[in-house]
């Protein structure tokens, strides 16, 4: 009994010397993160994306490289993530279309509510607006020249009918009945040149970009699609507030890919909620209406499923699913 209490006592002082000596799992300072974007340099999703690169590259002196992958509803992006190596230098930097792709497309490749939930970034409604020209200031006038000249007006798709700007365009089609010419983009960015260049009518997006422009003068706001009014511009409407059921919010945030250690996400999720905390950081997300988040990753993790849920009822109801080409 001696021998084995000895033997025991060894092994438990051997594994205890084993676990103080053993390295933290922890990011590797000299190793760049790679934060993947899939859509085109200039939106909504990639401005918010470089301002937390910025700021964790600040904070902790390492190289944060944001890495744009636009194109094929986000597999491409997805699948460089989803095949890096969970050591937390690959990151995929997402927003609500990322989701919504999967719900629109049953044969989607893979499921994202798979891969590491790190952090929620942001959220904020998306706004829809319509060029100056088109003679339209209020939703009610979109709509009445819809019904009047059928295909006629031509809505923008910032990263195609797999987006949050694609799904809200078919929701708005399929609460209304009106019928328009649907053109579709990689990103936001080129929808957005092209309305200010009078190529196409009317367009939802972010409000990270579109906020601004709205602000400049340079677009006409019609309607935001939270449940109220953005502080950003507090005189544009909610389309609820117009009388229609009708509510989408936009969000960011961060993914790792699959089986990443704990305390690597950890160490993630507190660099990005302290990058979020800086002052610069909270005036710049909300001149653009957007609330920063850092939420903990579990909740960050429930609540992508939850929405998972809700876009596969809105894009059912809405009669929109498609099958990759």
């Amino acid at each position: 009994m001696k021998s084995l209490g000895r033997i025991m006592l060894l092994a438990g002082a051997a594994l205890l010397t084993a676990l103080q000596s053993a390295p933290a799992q922890d990011l590797q300072p000299g190793k760049p993160i790679r934060l993947i974007v899939g859509l085109s340099p200039g939106g909504g999703t990639d401005v918010t994306a470089r301002l937390v690169a910025q700021k964790i590259s600040a904070s902790t002196g390492m190289t944060v490289l944001v890495e744009n992958k636009a194109g094929g509803n986000f597999i491409p992006a997805g699948r460089e993530v989803l095949n890096a190596a969970p050591d937390g230098h690959t990151l995929y930097f997402i927003s609500t279309s990322s989701l919504i792709s999967q719900a629109l497309f049953p044969d989607y490749p893979f499921d994202i509510t798979k891969f590491t939930p790190v952090t929620e970034v942001a959220t904020g409604p998306l706004i829809l607006v319509v060029r100056n020209d088109l003679g339209v200031k209020t939703l009610k006038e979109l709509l009445d020249l819809a019904k009047r000249e059928p295909e006629k007006v031509k809505f923008g798709m910032g990263g195609g009918v797999g987006s949050s700007l694609g799904v809200a365009t078919e929701l708005l089609k399929a609460r209304t009945g009106i019928k328009i010419t649907a053109v579709t983009y990689r990103g936001a960015a080129e929808a957005l040149t092209n309305l200010l260049g009078g190529h196409i009518d009317a367009m939802f997006d972010a409000m990270p970009v579109m906020a601004v422009q709205a602000k400049e003068g340079k677009v006409t706001p019609l309607a935001v699609t939270g449940t109220k009014r953005s502080f950003l511009l507090p005189n544009v409407p909610t389309i609820q507030e117009q009388g229609m059921d009708f509510v989408i919010n936009g969000w960011y945030g961060v993914l790792a890919p699959p089986n990443t250690p704990p305390a690597i996400v950890q160490r993630l999720r507190d660099e990005i909620a302290k990058a979020l905390a800086d002052p610069a950081a909270v005036k710049s997300l909300a001149e653009q209406g957007m609330e920063p988040r850092g939420t903990p990753s579990a909740e960050w993790g429930k609540y992508m499923n939850e929405e998972k849920a809700f876009y596969t009822k809105v894009v059912k109801d809405a009669g929109i699913q498609q099958k990759q080409q």
